[in-house]
C-alpha cells in the first residue's frame, strides 16, 4: 500500500509513511471489510461514512505538515484512521465527531494502539473546539461549501487547515495558510468526501 498507493504517486515524506505503516488500518474497518483494508479506494465505516482511500490520507496528513509539538484540531473522528495518523505525528490531537456509535468505536481503537495523545468530543464539527484554540493545524474530513469561519477564528498565526471545498458533486481539496495579513490559498487537487452536516455547512446530505 505504501510503496504502490502512495510512495509511487509522488507522496514521500518519511514521517507520514511511517505512521501509516505503523497503524494497522483493518483494525478501522468492520470485520467482514478486514480484507479489503489496503485496497485503493474509500471504504464504508457506517452510519453512511467511510474511511479515506490510503492516497487521500497521505495527501491530506503531508498538507498539513504537522510538527512533533503541534497542537491539531480534526473535525470528523470518522473510524478514526487520520486521527491515529496525526497522533503519531504530532503533540496533541483534539478530534471532533457528530456520531456518537462512531466516536464509541474510534475511542476503543485509540485505547488498543495506547494512543494517549488524543482528545475527544461529540458535536458540531463545524464550530470546532474553541476553548482548545488556536490550533497550530486543522484538519477537515468531510466537505463543505465554504471554510467554517469559526474554524478560521481558531487556526493560529502561521497555521494550515486542510479542508474540501465544493458542492456535494464536485470537491477540491483545499490548504488555508494563515499569515499575518490574512489568509492564503492553494489547491491540491479533485476530491470527494462525504458532506460535512452543519448549520455552518450542509444542512442535510440531500441538499448543498
Amino acid at each position: 500500500m505504501i510503496v504502490n498507493q502512495v510512495a509511487d504517486r509522488g507522496l514521500r515524506d518519511r514521517r507520514v509513511l511511517a505512521a501509516m505503516a505503523w497503524t494497522p488500518r483493518e483494525w478501522f474497518l468492520p470485520p467482514h471489510l478486514a480484507r479489503s483494508a489496503y485496497d485503493d479506494a474509500p471504504l464504508p465505516i457506517g452510519s453512511g461514512q467511510t474511511i479515506s482511500q490510503p492516497y487521500i490520507v497521505a495527501l491530506m496528513t503531508a498538507s498539513l505538515a504537522p510538527r512533533r509539538r503541534d497542537r491539531l484540531l480534526e473535525i470528523g473522528t470518522g473510524s478514526g484512521y487520520q486521527t491515529a495518523i496525526l497522533a503519531r505525528l504530532a503533540g496533541t490531537v483534539y478530534t471532533v465527531e457528530r456520531l456518537p456509535d462512531l466516536l464509541v468505536e474510534a475511542e476503543e481503537r485509540f485505547r488498543r494502539l495506547r494512543l494517549t495523545n488524543i482528545q475527544t468530543r461529540l458535536g458540531d464539527g463545524a464550530a470546532g473546539w474553541s476553548e482548545e484554540g488556536p490550533f497550530d493545524g486543522i484538519l477537515v474530513t468531510a466537505a463543505a461549501p465554504r471554510v467554517p469561519d469559526p474554524l478560521l477564528a481558531q487556526l493560529a498565526s502561521h497555521g494550515r487547515l486542510v479542508i474540501p471545498l465544493g458542492d456535494l458533486v464536485s470537491q477540491e481539496l483545499v490548504i488555508v495558510q494563515r499569515s499575518g495579513s490574512g489568509f492564503e490559498e492553494r489547491s491540491a487537487g479533485a476530491v470527494r468526501f462525504v458532506p460535512l452536516i452543519s448549520r455552518l455547512a450542509f444542512l442535510d446530505e440531500s441538499r448543498a
